[in-house]
């Protein structure tokens, strides 16, 4: 699964993006802003993305979630106040909550890989808070 992390804490991006890796996927970039997310899914059509709300221009990410959902690119947020999703989640699967622990996020991209591929019946781990209207159909696609 090619992966595009949004995040402006540069040490968050780099673990976040070597648990990525340890899990098999690849990073496809790493980006600050919602200006440098937007030039990423252009040059590089990401599967999947995790997306901070708080960026380097200030609150985007749920301004760079709605873009990936415009183009039908499915992200969980990764931010340390969830209280800030909208209540649609922007089009978002679900969001981890900072700070987590390298066990809760790697269950929750194990799920993540697993719904992606069209898998049904698997349980959401606890560190991963789902929207509610989420349909597990809609982001199935071979990987």
């Amino acid at each position: 699964m090619k992966v595009m992390i949004v995040e402006d804490e540069m040490l968050l991006a780099m673990e976040l993006e070597s648990e990525v890796e340890m899990a098999g996927h690849e990073v496809v970039g790493t980006t600050m802003n919602r200006e440098q997310a937007s030039g990423l899914v252009k040059g590089h059509r990401p599967d999947f993305a995790f997306v901070d709300i708080h960026l380097q221009d200030g609150p985007t990410g749920i301004d760079v979630g709605r873009d990936l959902a415009a183009k039908d690119i499915p992200y969980v947020f990764v931010s340390g106040n969830i209280k800030k999703i909208p209540p649609d989640f922007a089009g978002a699967l679900g969001a981890i909550e900072k700070p987590y622990t390298t066990n809760g996020m790697k269950n929750a991209l194990a799920y993540i890989s697993a719904i992606l591929v069209g898998e049904e019946d698997i349980a959401p781990p606890a560190s991963l808070v789902l929207a509610e209207d989420v349909q597990p159909r809609v982001y199935s696609r071979q990987l």
